[in-house]
């Protein structure tokens, strides 16, 4: 891991953009009143609910790719790509709260990044493996 340190800083981000969406789920469940265990009643509550739950499954796929990514092609690139990933993410976040239609380009963003992290290292695990 002492080889990565920049991907790992980066990974802390996405761990801190997680945490964020979990306390925004926490504050607009009190400030709306939807009351544990309830995920509807509210749609601003909805929002904040649905922006923790996308970001989960974004970060499934995203962070396992990112590290393969830093592992196969280099540190310093992981956390460009990792940075990006996380901009489009953050985005997405802030747009989808005060407007579910205008999501897009954040999310476009994020997959951006992932495809990339995703196909350029799938082709450098690829070429380790077939001794190109």
């Amino acid at each position: 891991m002492h080889d990565y340190p920049l991907t790992a800083g980066t990974t802390l981000l996405i761990a801190l953009l997680m945490f964020g969406t979990a306390w925004n789920v926490g504050r607009a469940r009190e400030k709306y009143g939807v009351k544990a265990p309830a995920t509807t009643g509210n749609e601003y509550f909805e929002r904040a609910y649905r922006i923790q739950l996308n970001t989960m499954e974004w970060v499934m796929v995203f962070l396992p790719t990112l590290w393969l990514f830093a592992a196969y092609v280099g540190d310093r690139y992981a956390m460009v790509a990792g940075l990006v990933g996380l901009a489009g993410r953050v985005l997405y976040a802030v747009n989808y709260q005060r407007d579910p239609a205008t999501r897009g380009t954040g999310f476009m963003i994020g997959m951006i990044a992932f495809g990339v992290i995703g196909l350029w290292s799938g082709f450098a695990v690829l070429r380790v493996v077939t001794g190109y």
